[in-house]
């Protein structure tokens, strides 16, 4: 489809909130292709992970963001809280996530950096399909409306995709006009490798995500095409031989699981047959240490 230059809109559109609320299923949902990885657990989502959406012509860029929270002392929360931070620089959108009748201090924290933002913001209420009386949404509506001038209140499930299409209608209108940013086929701006890891990590997460910290993080050693066959070595860094061994399973059989699930989602989403080979090592305090965030890729971009 040729693009209409003189009627093309495009913009980057921030995605924000606290730890947890559903800003990665919602960018999923909205782009109709898993990218950005989901679990139960808080701070899931590390790295600012860019989502683009284009239907003819409109091209919406959409800033997966990991949840603000108060700050810890170590490194990687310092580096989380700096790529959520700097996606509210210089977009055209804000989409600040909040959860259903749910309103805590990280969500104050949110609004505070929301408020330094010049971009209009709109607020989306996720997880309204658990609240037990719809009526009691309306307070937290009413309560949103006085802390802050928000463009729009959208009430969403995520999960299911619902009212999704008048938020998309809401992001479009409030897009500049402008030419493309990226080709028309190009959904992230994030390498196979990057995905693949991610994959890995998620993994993890969904399966053990009681029993092993949040200080786990998937390099990826080896990403080689072989034909029809993608060849991918995977070494899982943990901080404790305790993680190791909970990791491995009994006889191995919790690092297979872990393997076959990522292997799926890889071999769907990469369209070929993937051969995915699991390590575990103990590599102790990288999560507190900069040079060892760097070099796992856990810098600026």
């Amino acid at each position: 489809m040729m693009m209409d230059k003189e009627n093309s809109r495009s913009g980057y559109i921030a995605i924000v909130g606290r730890p947890n609320v559903g800003k990665s299923t919602l960018l999923n949902r909205i782009l109709g292709q898993k990218i950005s990885i989901t679990s139960r657990k808080p701070q899931t989502t590390r790295h600012k992970i860019l989502g683009v959406k284009t239907c003819g012509d409109v091209q919406a860029i959409y800033i997966d963001t990991p949840g603000l929270h108060r700050e810890r002392k170590e490194a990687l929360n310092h580096y989380m809280n700096s790529q959520a931070s700097s996606a509210l620089r210089d977009v055209d959108l804000v989409i600040m996530v909040v959860e259903r009748d749910v309103w805590t201090d990280e969500d104050e924290l949110v609004l505070d950096k929301v408020r330094q933002c010049r971009s209009p913001v709109i607020a989306v209420v996720n997880k309204v399909d658990l609240l037990q009386e719809q009526a009691r949404l309306l307070p937290l509506i009413e309560m949103l409306s006085k802390k802050f001038e928000f463009a729009e209140i959208v009430p969403t499930c995520a999960r299911r995709g619902d009212n999704l299409d008048r938020l998309e209608k809401l992001i479009v209108e409030r897009l500049p006009k402008g030419v493309h940013y990226f080709p028309e086929d190009q959904i992230t701006d994030r390498s196979e490798r990057f995905l693949a890891s991610e994959m890995v990590r998620e993994k993890i997460m969904r399966r053990l995500g009681d029993e092993v910290p949040y200080q786990i993080t998937v390099e990826i050693e080896q990403f080689k095409h072989e034909g029809k066959l993608l060849r991918i070595r995977a070494l899982i860094l943990v901080e404790r031989d305790g993680q190791k061994r909970i990791i491995i399973g009994h006889r191995g059989e919790q690092l297979k699981q872990i393997g076959r699930d990522a292997r799926i989602d890889m071999e769907r989403l990469f369209g070929v047959k993937v051969m995915l080979h699991l390590w575990v090592k103990v590599k102790t305090g990288w999560a507190d240490n900069e040079r060892s965030l760097r070099s796992l890729g856990y810098h600026e971009s």
